[in-house]
């Protein structure tokens, strides 16, 4: 018997960066949870009301460093239906069609193909403003980078429905550490997470 397969790559990159000057915080790829991602297409081309992104969540505790000022790198948690951020910190929703996004016009996720192309790109913006977080620092010269808006550790979230209580369910999909960056009131910093989906080849197998 014939089948028809597909394999799929996905790969994320994230920038991180000032949108005023263009300093660059953070340039690098993430680390892609694949059985949390394959659910959520799953659910999402099942038209579930699920699966689909919907948050990005910062977190603290990715990294550490030590009194000489040596920074150690935790692994991305790309493994079990529960993996988180190690501590997370804040999250904003990017769902740009979501009542809860106040401002879908600096956070959204747009589409991106090119006609001919084997791979389609999902681009979640996200700005994080001056006023936000709540209780950040006034300014970006922490001495101590463990703070709660020192952000070290990224990832992107799906909707995954509301349990009994009536809290919101979300799955991991994408997690990425880096060195540690502040967020603070004197500046604004710009996330853009990009998520491509490629198809490698068809292949025919028995």
């Amino acid at each position: 018997m014939l089948h028809n397969m597909i394999p799929v790559k996905i790969e994320g990159f994230l920038k991180i960066y000032d949108p005023n000057d263009g300093e660059v915080f953070v340039d690098k790829k993430n680390a892609i949870h694949y059985e949390n991602i394959s659910i959520a297409i799953a659910q999402s081309l099942s038209n579930k009301g699920i699966g689909t992104i919907y948050k990005m969540a910062f977190g603290n505790g990715g990294a550490s460093i030590d009194e000489t000022g040596i920074i150690t790198y935790l692994p991305p948690n790309t493994t079990g239906t529960n993996a988180n951020l190690y501590n997370q910190t804040y999250a904003k929703v990017v769902d740009d069609t979501n009542i809860l996004n106040l401002n879908p016009a600096r956070n959204k996720i747009t589409i991106n193909h090119t006609a001919g192309k084997v791979y389609t790109d999902i681009i979640v913006q996200c700005l994080l403003d001056y006023g936000e977080p709540a209780g950040q620092m006034a300014f970006d010269n922490a001495t101590q980078l463990e703070g709660q808006y020192v952000f070290d550790e990224l990832g992107l979230l799906v909707y995954n429905g509301i349990d009994a209580s009536g809290a919101e369910l979300t799955k991991l999909i994408t997690h990425v550490i880096f060195h540690p960056v502040q967020k603070s009131l004197n500046r604004q910093i710009q996330i853009d997470y990009t998520v491509r989906i490629q198809s490698l080849t068809n292949l025919i197998t028995t």
